[in-house]
């Protein structure tokens, strides 16, 4: 079964369906492993991990389409991809829905801010006229090849415009064809109620922890009425924790690295094949991302992703992250 007919028949079943956010390709091996039925390729993720750049616009479509290919040729679950404003008028949006669509995802969003874009969260963004998101949806629409392949429209109008003129667009973007509405920075439980008991299309829920929304429990989400929740940048998140932690234990020789309170340690239990490397199973950086696969189901991995501890929030968006590549073998220790 193609993975964009896959993601339908997710949409159109019972029940609520959680998307964590993948930035590369191991981390989304590690989201299908845990069982995820669905795989997001966060923009602020690839923008940070693949430019070092924050998520302000800069990442081009080329760079996006190149990571959600990587991902979607590691993973087997549908992938849905960021794909910002579309890059462009709605030429450019036809050319973006392509360039998607044979990289292999099975769906992405398309937002209705200004170029340069910035994250949904943070202030000062600025929105097209409701006329022009209306025909780069008409043209997205158009210009997919396969007919299940997911169009996602997401309105970043209620930081902006407020209320009143984020409900008109979304009911625009409804009728304009879209398959799944997408209300950027809900911020209250009366505002997911009233936008999921409005609409007849799907509805997307965008759970970040820096952000503007409340970070409710998936089972509450889903009595709201959310078809699909996404978790953009909560694997980024627990990885950074954890490397940070890692650093500074190796930072004091005199102590052993499997001191630490957050070392890696080696385990015969398990082990993941990465192509033709096989490493030894890490704790506790998989008790977090991995959820330890031993009899955990996707909602306990959640809410066990969501109990480790987070960065500042001004380090998880700066744009002087840097990111420290070990190899693997400097990781592991035989036993």
């Amino acid at each position: 079964m193609r993975t964009t007919t896959r993601l339908r028949e997710l949409l159109a079943s019972p029940g609520i369906v959680p998307a964590p956010g993948a930035y590369d390709c191991l981390s989304a091996a590690v989201i299908e492993r845990a069982g995820f039925p669905v795989v997001y390729m966060t923009g602020a993720g690839t923008s940070i991990s693949r430019t070092g750049y924050p998520d302000i616009g800069l990442t081009t479509m080329s760079e996006m389409v190149a990571n959600a290919a990587a991902i979607a040729r590691t993973v087997s679950v549908p992938v849905i991809a960021d794909a910002d404003t579309g890059y462009g008028d709605v030429l450019q949006v036809q050319r973006t829905v392509r360039e998607y669509e044979r990289a292999g995802v099975a769906g992405i969003h398309i937002e209705d801010q200004e170029s340069p874009k910035r994250c949904g969260h943070l202030d000062d963004k600025r929105v097209v006229p409701q006329e022009e998101m209306v025909r780069k949806l008409q043209a997205a629409l158009d210009a997919r090849e396969d007919d299940d392949f997911t169009i996602i429209a997401r309105c970043d109008a209620l930081a902006v415009t407020g209320w009143d003129d984020a409900l008109r667009r979304c009911e625009a973007y409804v009728e304009a064809g879209a398959d799944v509405l997408f209300l950027e920075a809900v911020q209250t439980r009366e505002q997911a109620t009233d936008v999921t008991g409005r609409f007849d299309v799907p509805v997307l829920y965008n759970f970040v922890e820096t952000g503007k929304s409340p970070l409710l429990p998936i089972p509450e989400l889903e009595a709201l009425g959310f078809k699909l929740v996404i978790f953009p940048i909560s694997a980024m998140l627990a990885a950074l924790k954890t490397m940070s932690d890692l650093c500074a234990s190796c930072a004091r020789p005199a102590r052993p690295r499997t001191s630490s309170p957050t070392a890696w340690s080696a385990s015969r239990s398990a082990s993941i094949r990465w192509g033709y490397r096989t490493c030894s199973r890490w704790t506790p950086v998989t008790r977090v991302l991995w959820g330890e696969r031993q009899g955990r189901d996707s909602q306990q991995f959640v809410e066990l992703l969501h109990s480790y501890p987070r960065l500042p929030d001004d380090s998880a968006q700066g744009a002087s992250i840097q990111f420290l590549v070990i190899r693997h073998n400097n990781l592991c220790e035989r036993v």
